[in-house]
Order: C-alpha cells, then sequence, then structure tokens
C-alpha cells in the first residue's frame, strides 16, 4: 500500500516538476527583468513592501531568489548525507523541498518540487537497496539548468 501511494506521489511530483521545467525553458532568453517579476509574489508573503523603488525592488528579488538557491544547495546536501537505507531520511528531504516550494514562486517552485520527487523516489528504493528513477534524477537536472542563470545572477552557484 505505502509502495502505490509514493508511486502515484512520483507521478504528480514528476508532472508538477516537467510542468515546471518546460515554463522555465525559455527564462534565460528573455531580458534580466523578467526573471524578478516572476518571483514577486513570494516576497509579498514575506512582508516587503511593493511600494518601494524599481531598483529597491530588484534587490530584494535577487535577495529572495538568493535565498531560494542557497536553501536548495542546502537540500542537496541533506540529501546526499542520508544513508542509502534511510527511507525515513529521504522522506524527511522531501517534506522539506516541498515546505521550499510553498515559499517561492515562479521557476524557482520547479527546483524543490524536482528535489522532491528524487527524495520520494530516493526513498521507495531504499527499501530494496535500488536506486531512483532516472527519470527523477533528469528532473532535477533539468530544474538546475533552467535556474543556473538566475541564481548565478544572485550570487549562487547550484550545486547537485
Amino acid at each position: 500500500m505505502k509502495k502505490t501511494v509514493i508511486t502515484a506521489a512520483v507521478a504528480v511530483v514528476a508532472g508538477c516538476a516537467l510542468a515546471g521545467c518546460s515554463v522555465s525553458t525559455p527564462a534565460p532568453a528573455e531580458s534580466s527583468q523578467a526573471g524578478p517579476s516572476s518571483s514577486a509574489p513570494a516576497l509579498e508573503t514575506k512582508g516587503s513592501s511593493p511600494s518601494g523603488t524599481g531598483t529597491a525592488s530588484q534587490g530584494a528579488n535577487a535577495a529572495a531568489t538568493r535565498e531560494a538557491c542557497e536553501l536548495f544547495n542546502k537540500l542537496v546536501a541533506d540529501y546526499g548525507a542520508v544513508s542509502p537505507t534511510d527511507s525515513n531520511g529521504y522522506e524527511d528531504v522531501y517534506l522539506k523541498a516541498q515546505d521550499a516550494k510553498d515559499t517561492v514562486s515562479g521557476d524557482l517552485r520547479g527546483l524543490f518540487s524536482s528535489l522532491g520527487l528524487l527524495a520520494l523516489d530516493k526513498s521507495s528504493a531504499a527499501e530494496s537497496s535500488g536506486k531512483p528513477a532516472k527519470e527523477s534524477q533528469d528532473a532535477v537536472r533539468d530544474a538546475v539548468f533552467a535556474n543556473s542563470a538566475a541564481c548565478t545572477a544572485a550570487g549562487v552557484t547550484l550545486r547537485l
């Protein structure tokens, strides 16, 4: 039963991650002003004032992007530190990724969606000492590539 629930959740998260990644593909070709405006709703939930000047707003957006990218790197490190047979450890990473996904908007959501997918997949595979599906790994890689320009511009290099 648990495996069926996890498989269904992986399928749902995979669909969300792929949808998020397909939206982010054209982002690097757009101007640098388009990226920060897509994360404005996440800033408003953190108490930022939307009445600031354009430069202040862009600085706040860059700070929010930086925080999200740093959090992603921390969660990737947490994922790597989990014992290969510790399904609960991978589920913890999944829950943290889901919480993080809810704090960001735009293309950055794909980072956390894909990492959550990978953690769930690995949790299921840990019970049989297996590996996560290649599609899960590819989703994280694609999300990292899709967000690398924004994170680099914010001063953070994404890690896999």
